[in-house]
Formats: structure tokens, sequence, C-alpha cells
């Protein structure tokens, strides 16, 4: 028996809905993981107590924007947006603890280890978005956004612990700088093919401030890495720059890399 389209306009409804509600859930149980784990760092190694806030705020700032940029049909998360948001509460963590240098100089392998940990699963929930058929744009600029965003952390941590200057910023502030300059320059806000160079140079670079972060590791080895990211930084943006201006004058679809 054929359903009326009215029946099915509120089926499509209701599992709207439904789909909005389980990403509602998905953002709570993130604020709940973050928790455990930071009761987990206060019960092992006697945490500061403001980490509680500290984490807990980056993480509620995460989600607002997470919500801000939701696509107006409100679906669900979707499970690799999942994995995303499970590196966004580790993320989190990490971010909180940068406001307590002496506490990371203490346990700095803990806090390599749980931003590597986070970088392993960098890549994974664009496997599952391939496998599960949920790849989708927001999911892209969910997973860039929370990868921009863990340089800075990492970054802001090495100047905490007084590794390297705050000229490290740059690394972190690199693709904000980008996206301010298309304000004044348009032609820079063309959407830029697949570059796997760009990849492997965004993992670089957080493969090589987690490295900066082990105590082995003094201030003069953390300054030539860091340089060396930034050379690398240097010449992935140049190299996007000089196709985007190659490409500033012809259609977006006949682009090619």
């Amino acid at each position: 028996m054929r359903q009326s389209p009215t029946r099915l306009l509120e089926r499509q409804a209701q599992r709207t809905r439904l789909q909005a509600s389980t990403g509602w859930i998905d953002l709570t149980l993130g604020l709940a993981l973050v928790a455990v784990m930071v009761e987990w760092v206060h019960w092992a190694f006697s945490a500061p107590d403001g980490l509680r806030f500290t984490a807990g705020g980056v993480y509620i700032a995460i989600a607002t924007m997470v919500l801000f940029a939701w696509p107006a049909a409100r679906r669900g998360l979707g499970w690799a947006n999942r994995v995303t948001l499970l590196r966004a509460t580790m993320v989190a963590v990490v971010a909180g603890l940068v406001v307590y240098p002496d506490f990371m100089q203490r346990h700095a392998e803990g806090v390599a280890a749980l931003s590597l940990l986070s970088l392993s699963l960098d890549g994974i929930d664009g496997w599952v978005a391939r496998r599960t058929g949920s790849a989708s744009e927001f999911g892209a600029r969910f997973d860039m956004e929370l990868d921009a965003f863990f340089i800075v952390v990492l970054c802001a941590a090495l100047i905490a612990l007084d590794k390297v200057g705050s000229w490290v910023l740059l690394l972190g502030g690199a693709r904000y700088l980008f996206v301010v300059a298309g304000i004044y320059w348009p032609w820079l806000n063309r959407t830029l093919p697949v570059s796997y160079f760009r990849k492997t140079v965004c993992v670089w670079q957080v493969a090589t401030l987690l490295i900066c972060l082990l105590p082995f590791i003094d201030s003069a080895w953390a300054t030539a890495f860091a340089a060396m990211a930034a050379l690398l930084l240097v010449l992935s943006f140049g190299r996007d720059v000089i196709w985007l201006w190659r490409h500033r004058l012809r259609p977006i679809e006949d682009a090619e890399f």
C-alpha cells in the first residue's frame, strides 16, 4: 500500500528530528568523555583543579562552533564526524593543560602520548567516511579546523614549556592569516585540489611539535625542528598560492592541479 505524500513528509521530518537529537547526544557524550579524562588525570597525576574548567571550556567552545557550522538539515554527526569529535576531546584536554606549564613539564610524556593518540586518529575519520558513505563538506571542514587548532595548541605548549620562542605561533597561525588574506584577495578563496604534499606537511608539523614536547628534546633541538617544520609550511603555502594565482582568472570548473 502506497503512503500519502503527507505521511511521507511526516516520516521524513521525524527522521530528521531523530538525527538532530543524536547529534546533540554525541556532543554531550563528548563533554562527558572530557570530564572522565580530566578526572582520571586528577586521580593518577594530581592535576590542577582548574583543569576541569580549562579543558571543559575548550571543549564547549569546540562544540559551540560545531553547532554553529552544522548544516541546516541538522542531520546526525555520523561515524566519521564522531571519530573527529573523539579527537576533539583529546585536543581539549591538551589545550586545558597548556595554562599549567609546571604540570606539563613534570608529565610531558603523558601529554605527548595523548597528543600522539589524537594524531593517530587523524585520517581514520576520512577512511570511515569513505567506508560508510558519509563523506561531507561539513566533515572535511570539521577535520581541517580541528587540525589547525591542534597545531596552535601544540605551539602554545612549546612556548609554555619555554622550549621555543613565540615565533612558533606562526606555524599555527599561518592558516588563519591565509583566511584573513582571502578577505582582501578573493582569488585566494578558490577551493584547492587535493594535495598529498599539503597533507604530509600538516602531519609533519604535528609530529614535529609532538617530538619537541618530549623532555629529552632541549630548547636548541626543539627550535631547529620547529624551524624545519616552518620551512616546509612556507613551501606548502607558497605552492598553493602560486596555483591560486595562476588560476585566478579561470572558471573554477576548468581549473586543474
